[in-house]
């Protein structure tokens, strides 16, 4: 499923109008550039009028001492500062508009990374990474193409277009303008059937993009998985049939794009023709000046060389359109978890954890969670051992609320987290994962990430707890050493080390350690182990565990199997049951035997 896709057609004004409100912020600067653009446009539109007065007066006798002094000087002059005016004004308009530009496309930017940040976790689950941040790059920028193509070049076109028919029209015939119309109404009708009739191939190219983005991005995220069964040449062969698919699109697209530019000359050519012809015969009639066929030429040229690039700039437009819908599409995402209206923070006093007949699935014809209930009293530290798949890190993502529970209630010292906020239920809890990520940065601040803003000293204390400070200044560059993306550079023990870390500098009063000492060996696990068994004494815990050595001291351990919990007690009494724990255990015991006999 594309964390993109669309929930159904949007019409281009749609999309305005959702563009509008970031726009408005800045409403003085675009009436400001408003203005600087009529400004360069009206000095645009006199330079042709300056033209025909200068054609005109040519005609004085020669040795008019008029010809030496009005001539070269009006040119000179006139022209320069006509010129001048329209890239001053020009210059200004952009000058004024770029921080309406930039800043709207921050703003929007941050909107729906924050928004991505507020989806549910079955969201980034489904998610195509690659094709997702194509998708907003492309949207980001789709901003400045809109902002930039619709001020820059088709409003000041039609103020230009409108200056010009009027003086057309009240100096000469009505036909020179009626030509021009006609010749702009063909044009840009056919401009915008073609150019609907090649959004298709557009379109196509641009979910071709993003496929083979999401491919090339998804294979380089893998690279281990991808040595260690040798699928080099399979993975470019993917990915180059990607690539050749988008190929194929491309030179649909292109074609059609030559078939849109020729016809827009030939339009372009014969109401050019049209105008010189009737320029012509009025020259030759004694009706207009050469001054006046100057200017009508003049004038044609300059109306026609943005014309030329209509195609090009509501294809682009189009196209921006497209790609800022997909954007907003992200942002339309539907929270799956969101706060109750009114939510207020959750307040922590003793941190006493319950589950009350709590029923969950991530789909409905896969029930996970079966009346489960539990609790865990404040200061106490209760363990979920199990097969694997029986519901038990389930129960560390509804208590963060990753997900709501389906019936049944999770609360906190008596408060539903339903209905508080998510943020301050997250707040309160710690975790230890048991697949640790880290970001591409430095072992520091992916420890300080448990506390951001923390000193030094406060970091290398965690650090010294997780029994990893040693490994850290051993390293060339200490706690500046960069880990890599996703932690590739370190091993899977030093990673999960470094996520105790992050997790005893945030020193919540909840506290879930999810498989916290999987990826240890023996050694370093029995010490982290009663360092974690430290930290969590007066504090309430969570310990989700497959290993049942690590849990012996837990107050009360449950026993999952198929999303049910089938036994609970103390380590003693559950191997006094001789049930499903106690057989467990035998097995486990059996297999460390085994091993030492190995070693």
């Amino acid at each position: 499923m594309s964390a993109a896709a669309s929930t159904g057609p949007r019409s281009d004004w749609s999309t305005l109008r959702k563009l509008l409100p970031y726009l408005w912020h800045y409403r003085w600067r675009v009436l400001l550039a408003l203005g600087f653009m009529v400004g360069a446009k009206t000095a645009n539109v006199s330079v042709p009028l300056l033209l025909k007065e200068l054609v005109d007066s040519m005609s004085l006798k020669p040795g008019d001492v008029r010809a030496v002094l009005v001539v070269p000087m009006g040119l000179l002059v006139a022209y320069g500062a006509l010129r001048l005016s329209t890239s001053l004004f020009t210059e200004l308009r952009e000058l004024v508009f770029a921080k309406a530009t930039e800043g709207t496309a921050r703003s929007i930017s941050l909107s729906v990374f924050r928004h991505l940040h507020s989806l549910s976790l079955r969201f980034h689950l489904e998610r195509q990474t690659g094709g997702m941040t194509r998708d907003i790059e492309r949207g980001t920028r789709a901003v400045h193409s809109l902002i930039s193509y619709s001020l820059y070049s088709i409003v000041p076109t039609l103020i230009e277009v409108v200056m010009v028919l009027t003086l057309l029209g009240v100096k000469f015939d009505a036909w020179f303008a009626w030509i021009t119309i006609m010749a702009l109404v063909i044009y840009i009708a056919f401009t915008i059937t073609v150019t609907n009739w090649r959004t298709q191939f557009r379109k196509q190219v641009n979910e071709l993009d993003s496929t083979s983005h999401t491919r090339a991005i998804d294979s380089l995220l893998n690279y281990e998985t991808v040595k260690y069964f040798n699928n080099e040449d399979f993975e470019a062969k993917r990915y180059d049939e990607s690539l050749e698919r988008l190929r194929r699109a491309q030179l649909k697209a292109q074609t059609t794009l030559s078939i849109l530019n020729t016809g827009q000359q030939l339009i372009i050519a014969v109401g050019l023709v049209a105008m010189l012809w009737m320029a012509t015969r009025g020259v030759v009639d004694g009706r207009m000046t050469l001054g006046d066929l100057v200017m009508v030429n003049a004038f044609m040229i300059q109306l026609y060389i943005p014309l030329n690039f209509l195609g090009v700039i509501y294809r682009e437009i189009k196209q921006s359109l497209t790609d800022l819908d997909k954007m907003f599409t992200l942002m339309e995402r539907e929270r799956e978890v969101d706060d109750a209206p009114g939510a207020q923070p959750l307040q922590v006093k003793d941190g006493h954890v319950k589950f009350s007949h709590v029923n969950f699935a991530y789909e409905p014809a896969r029930p996970i969670l079966h009346d489960v209930s539990f609790e865990i009293p404040a200061g106490k530290t209760v363990a979920v051992v199990g097969p694997s798949g029986s519901g038990k890190s389930t129960l560390a993502r509804l208590l963060y609320r990753f997900y709501d529970v389906n019936s049944g209630a999770i609360s906190i010292d008596g408060q539903d987290i339903r209905t508080v906020k998510q943020g301050s239920v997250r707040e309160a809890i710690g975790i230890v994962p048991q697949d640790t990520v880290l970001f591409n940065d430095t072992v520091a601040y992916n420890i300080a990430y448990g506390r951001t803003g923390a000193t030094r000293e406060q970091i290398e204390a965690a650090a010294k707890a997780a029994r990893i400070h040693d490994f850290i200044v051993s390293t060339p560059k200490g706690y500046d050493t960069a880990v890599g993306e996703r932690g590739l550079k370190l091993s899977g023990g030093e990673k999960q080390r470094v996520a105790i870390a992050r997790t005893l500098l945030k020193n919540p009063p909840i506290m879930i350690f999810d498989e916290a000492t999987s990826a240890l060996d023996s050694a370093n696990e029995r010490a982290i182990q009663a360092e974690l068994q430290g930290v969590a004494r007066n504090k309430t815990a969570l310990v989700i565990a497959h290993r049942l050595s690590t849990v012996v001291e837990a107050h009360q351990i449950l026993v999952m199997e198929q999303g049910r919990i089938v036994e609970r007690g103390t380590h003693a009494e559950l191997l006094a049951l001789g049930g499903r724990y106690a057989s467990m255990w035998q097995l486990q015991q059996n297999s460390a035997d085994a091993d030492v006999e190995v070693a």
